[in-house]
């Protein structure tokens, strides 16, 4: 894997993905930025959500977990000393269907925690992570 980031001005960059796909980033004015785009920090529990959220929704599907949406909620704490690592990240599954049965929905997140997800093995030697799973759910015509 690779990438070019390129500096824009003041504290914004692009990036472009070997896979060719451009981001941008940006920092709030207390750091010089603009607040036009995610920071870097914000694009790691970006990265963690969706590499664990495409991990889930693989397994459920696998599972013939009968689900309509998944949203993932994350939440990081962050050191106040640099460098401002994080101290803590809480993923809540926050699963919507007919009929979900939890403990699928509980045991395709641990395999993606415990297993498959690669940016939690990476985050996991230095900081702790823990999730919660929350069942929505929705009569057949799709509503809570």
């Amino acid at each position: 894997m690779e990438a070019v980031i390129r500096w824009t001005k003041d504290m914004q960059f692009v990036a472009v993905s070997g896979s060719n796909h451009s981001l941008v980033m940006d920092t709030g004015a207390e750091h010089g930025g603009h607040n036009t785009a995610a920071s870097p920090m914000e694009l790691l529990l970006v990265a963690l959500a969706g590499c664990t959220g495409m991990d889930v929704v693989s397994l459920l599907r696998k599972m013939r977990v009968n689900f309509r949406g998944l949203e993932i909620r994350i939440k990081g704490e962050r050191r106040d000393e640099h460098p401002r690592i994080y101290t803590g990240i809480e993923l809540e599954y926050v699963v919507a269907g007919t009929g979900i049965d939890l403990n699928a929905v509980k045991r395709a997140v641990e395999l993606s925690q415990e297993k498959y997800c690669s940016v939690k093995a990476m985050i996991q030697p230095v900081c702790p992570v823990k999730w919660t799973v929350q069942i929505v759910e929705e009569n057949e015509q799709g509503s809570a």
